[in-house]
């Protein structure tokens, strides 16, 4: 199937992917948001992506290289080290994660529509032939 759709499976796999890292992440920061001196975190993945797509791009064969990007290409977790305004010191904001949980819910089903919708596509151009 990759061939039909060059790079964009696995770009999506990839997404889905870190995006549901990002979510277990969050879902993390909400479970310990009592936890006494708990720092938040939050994954970041779309620069080091981007980055990794425009090198391989940059080669002779760049379909093949944007593939191995792509597949490459890891989820960086970071600690937000902000002043926590608790006393426990612990920083999580409950409705930031929130907004973040629904924001990465929204982007996570907005793949699996596109993916769900290229295979109709998939499904009906084949059932033509």
């Amino acid at each position: 199937m990759s061939r039909i759709y060059g790079n964009e499976v696995t770009m999506d796999e990839k997404a889905l992917d870190l995006l549901w890292q990002r979510q277990n992440i969050t879902a993390m920061n909400i479970a310990n948001v009592d936890t006494p001196g708990y720092k938040s975190q939050y994954l970041t993945f779309e620069d080091a992506l981007g980055r990794q797509i425009r090198n391989a791009q940059r080669t002779e064969t760049p379909s093949v290289h944007t593939d191995q990007a792509i597949r490459r290409t890891v989820g960086s977790v970071k600690t937000t080290e902000n002043e926590s305004s608790r006393l426990d010191g612990n920083n999580v904001d409950m409705d930031q994660e929130q907004v973040d949980l629904v924001k990465t819910t929204y982007s996570y089903q907005m793949l699996v529509n596109s993916v769900s919708g290229d295979l109709k596509r998939l499904d009906s151009a084949a059932k033509n032939f």
